[in-house]
């Protein structure tokens, strides 16, 4: 390992950053100097705006991507190379993302991937429980069996995003599904195991891929990935009235303006309004 590696490491354990952000952040440094073949405290600053200009245009990168990649490298500088923080933020801008709404699932279509595309237990199981609690991938994927309370129909999720742990829901219905693939699978530790080594958790990609061939099965639309179910949840309990500081809770939001990105309405649920017109008491047109 080499010198600045370990001090960009020592830097972020440090100041308390997740393993996975520490991940992407040497993984980000690590590409820069791949890229030029270069220590990375030996690329200038025109060499740098250059690389962000490969992403973009070249590699074509998300803008999320990006400024991840971004991140990782102010970072660097800043706290490893000691360079004045308005020099690196001038050098390494980050991108204005898209505004993009969320996607969703209609109840149906659920009940269509649970029945027809999940086809067996853990399957299903393991995608009622990413919808029916609002989890992220990750979440779920380190589920274990203490954290099903089901006395208190609650689940609790420890050290989620931002390292912050969090109550959210348990409905009757999930908790007996649940019941139903601890029956089936008896699950060690971890409520979701990886399938050839029990005492691991299940890893990101297979869940990922489990949920890409139940759609398959199912024959629905690509909303997304896994992460539109989490979409779902959010979005449903707010039609279905509940307060968005309550929904903010059970997602985890730090803050309120993510939560309202949920506050959009589904083309299903616009064929339903008839519109202010309706209300007038107009002469019907002969």
């Amino acid at each position: 390992m080499s010198k600045l590696r370990q001090q960009l490491i020592q830097e972020l354990v440090l100041r308390g950053f997740s393993p996975r952000t520490q991940e992407a952040y040497v993984s980000a440094v690590y590409q820069l100097a791949k890229y030029y073949r270069r220590s990375p405290d030996q690329i200038s600053d025109a060499e740098i705006r250059e690389y962000l200009l490969y992403l973009a245009q070249t590699k074509k990168l998300a803008a999320s991507s990006r400024n991840q990649a971004t991140s990782g490298l102010r970072f660097f500088y800043a706290h490893v190379l000691g360079r004045p923080t308005d020099q690196v933020v001038r050098v390494l801008p980050r991108v204005r993302a898209e505004v993009r709404r969320p996607e969703v699932f209609a109840s149906s279509e659920l009940e269509r991937l649970f029945m027809v595309g999940c086809t067996h237990p853990g399957q299903r199981a393991f995608l009622m429980t990413v919808y029916g609690a609002g989890l992220r991938l990750n979440e779920a994927c380190h589920l274990k069996l203490e954290h099903i309370l089901s006395e208190r129909q609650q689940i609790r999720v420890e050290q989620g995003k931002g390292k912050k742990d969090r109550y959210t829901l348990l409905s009757p219905r999930l908790l007996e599904e649940l019941r139903s693939y601890w029956r089936w699978r008896r699950p060690g530790a971890w409520l979701f195991p990886a399938s050839h080594e029990p005492a691991q958790p299940m890893v990101d990609g297979t869940a990922q891929r489990m949920f890409n061939r139940a759609v398959a099965r199912a024959r629905l639309p690509d909303k997304g990935g896994i992460h539109s179910l989490r979409h779902s949840f959010a979005t449903h309990l707010l039609e279905a009235g509940v307060e968005i500081t309550v929904v903010q809770r059970l997602l985890g939001h730090s803050s309120l303006s993510t939560t309202a990105n949920y506050l959009h309405v589904r083309g299903e649920r616009l064929a339903q309004i008839g519109g202010p017109l309706e209300l007038l008491k107009l002469p019907k047109i002969a």
